[in-house]
């Protein structure tokens, strides 16, 4: 079998090249692919000095990382920032890097619309990042997929695309950098074009001029965080009776001794607190993915709001959508009804209107004009939760 090309150019309906299904059936998770044009005549929704305005906030995580080439030095400061330090910035080799900027900029936040192809609780973040001409994080491996959209200037990306590559970390800089970093594939992306890279590809991005560049990962929770997280559920859920018992214990030969026998018991004792139903991981699964990973990311105030009041303010162009601080995800608990999850919290409503609060689009006034009133009464008591929030259709930049 021939394998795919790894660089493709969108076409008219297809930002990725291809459709949908030949993309994650060929590329996701499996090989790098890079979209000449996947953003036709695209414009940054951000400019380097909202960027660096972002980074002055108290809740917003923001770093600068900086290279001197001359002694092969990676330094790296954590935001926030105050404004005097970029005035004082070199004219080369540095990053700004911003994480969630997709919570702070509803512009930005639109670009996720171009992904709903996946499950929008696959999508960790959108960082943007702007670097001086020369600026990079160097050679680094990532464990999530994440799509690198080009937004302003151009970057030069090599990758490692080999079957194995190495993988071996420095251990004298302040990143997670490799030590070595072989050049499979290389390229310059201008503004709209796209790197798709899959878990594990080592690459390495350099700015050409100064440029912005737009990563949306995706978020890929490791085995020992699941794990632990599982067992605290489960935990909350056991009765203090249940306990490490022994009715068939032996007189004791080797007192210091913990044997076969207790091993067994253990192992049985485990493999029934910790089993569960397909519904109970569903449940657990929703509920995790729900919570945020960042400290103070607090949702909108809760309000109430009639039925009235949201269809009025919908009418006069409003939308309202999942607010950018809330992740929400639902499991479907029959045919018709839905359990709703947003920061580890459920609410049981339609799958209707649980399918609204987490789509990739706002709720419209054509779509609260059609929905049934078990519909409305669902989108009511999110936007009570302050799960929902209001905003204008069309962002303004002052």
């Amino acid at each position: 079998m021939i394998p795919p090309s790894i660089e493709v150019r969108a076409q008219p309906g297809q930002p990725l090249g291809m459709t949908p299904a030949v993309f994650m059936r060929d590329f996701w998770q499996k090989e790098p692919l890079l979209i000449r044009g996947a953003f036709p005549e695209f414009t940054a929704p951000i400019s380097g000095n909202e960027l660096a305005g972002l980074a002055c906030e108290d809740e917003v995580l923001a770093r600068i990382v900086s290279h001197d080439r001359d002694t092969d030095r990676w330094t790296v400061e954590n935001g926030p920032f105050a404004e005097e330090r970029f005035l004082h910035m070199r004219s080369a080799d540095w990053t700004l890097l911003v994480q969630d900027v997709d919570r702070w900029d509803a512009d930005v936040r639109k670009l996720l619309e171009s992904f709903d192809f996946l499950p929008r609780w696959r999508v960790d973040d959108i960082m943007v990042s702007f670097a001086a001409p020369g600026g990079s994080v160097g050679a680094h491996v990532d464990h999530y997929d994440v799509f690198l959209l080009q937004g302003q200037g151009q970057r030069h990306w090599a990758i490692d695309n080999r079957k194995k590559p190495a993988l071996a970390a420095r251990k004298d800089v302040p990143l997670k950098l490799l030590q070595c970093f072989s050049v499979s594939h290389e390229w310059v992306l201008d503004p709209g074009d796209m790197l798709y890279l899959p878990p594990g590809v080592p690459h390495f991005g350099v700015a050409v001029d100064a440029c912005l560049t737009f990563s949306i990962g995706m978020r890929a929770p490791s085995a020992a965080e699941l794990l632990v997280a599982w067992a605290e559920s489960r935990a909350q859920q056991l009765d203090e009776s249940v306990r490490y018992t022994d009715p068939d214990q032996a007189p004791a030969s080797d007192p210091g001794l913990v044997d076969s026998a207790a091993v067994g018991r253990l192992r049985r004792l485990l493999e029934s607190t910790l089993n569960s139903t397909d519904a109970e991981l569903s449940e657990f699964f929703a509920r995790y993915l729900s919570t945020f990973r960042l400290a103070g990311s607090e949702s909108s105030k809760p309000r109430r709001s009639s039925e009235t009041t949201i269809a009025a303010r919908l009418a006069k162009g409003a939308a309202l959508r999942a607010d950018a601080g809330v992740r929400l995800t639902f499991i479907d608990a029959s045919d018709a009804t839905a359990l709703l999850f947003g920061h580890g919290e459920s609410l049981a409503c339609t799958r209707a209107a649980a399918r609204a609060c987490t789509g990739a689009k706002p709720i419209s006034s054509h779509w609260w004009a059609s929905a049934t009133d078990d519909d409305k009464a669902g989108v009511r008591a999110a936007l009570s939760r302050g799960w929902l929030r209001f905003e204008p259709t069309l962002s303004h930049r002052s």
